[in-house]
């Protein structure tokens, strides 16, 4: 189904450890309005969509946040790169520490660890894509909540890529459901 191309979306080239701004960036890994759970959702919703394109979006789209989720995952193993036990801890991140070392984990920026209850489903194509409408909003707003919390660049680039798919999102899903409205499928 899938063709993997072995880049980033993205390129993440973070030259500067910023411990803080990758525990905020977790809200975009394992949090409720995160990456995780957007294409878990998209993917599972696809089955209950009326017609090939409605599945053929929820399809893409789905997709797509995974490759999003490589590029946060990129971003925060970078941030946290070379960092120490005290630097993680003075971070707030020795819980982390404690159970994963360096590695990810998918929990929100307080250490909430991801959970399948953020997989909306309920199998009616309107109510589900309007909820997608939402959480792509939501992940838009935490996206410019994340970009006001850092001034480096080399953060702010990806951040904005990944803010600007978000609005796409929202008009694809926007576009598939009025069509569904205006063809009463």
């Amino acid at each position: 189904m899938w063709i993997y191309e072995k880049k980033l979306e993205y390129p993440v080239n973070i030259r500067r450890k910023d411990l803080k701004m990758a525990k905020y960036l977790m809200a975009q890994y394992g949090g409720p309005d995160g990456e995780l759970a957007a294409s878990l959702r998209y993917l599972n919703q696809r089955y209950t969509m009326p017609d090939e394109k409605g599945k053929a979006l929820l399809t893409d789209i789905g997709t797509e946040e995974l490759a999003h989720i490589e590029i946060i995952a990129a971003m925060i193993s970078q941030l946290v790169s070379g960092a120490t036990i005290d630097e993680l801890v003075a971070a707030g991140l020795g819980p982390h520490f404690t159970q994963h070392d360096h590695a990810l984990f998918p929990t929100d920026a307080e250490g909430v660890p991801f959970t399948s209850a953020y997989i909306e489903a309920s199998g009616d194509y309107i109510a589900d894509l309007e909820s997608n409408m939402a959480a792509e909003q939501r992940a838009r707003a935490t996206y410019e909540h994340l970009m006001d919390l850092t001034n480096d660049p080399d953060v702010l680039g990806p951040l904005a890529f990944l803010r600007q798919r978000e609005v796409i999102h929202y008009q694809r899903f926007k576009e598939l459901r009025n069509y569904y409205l205006e063809k009463k499928i």
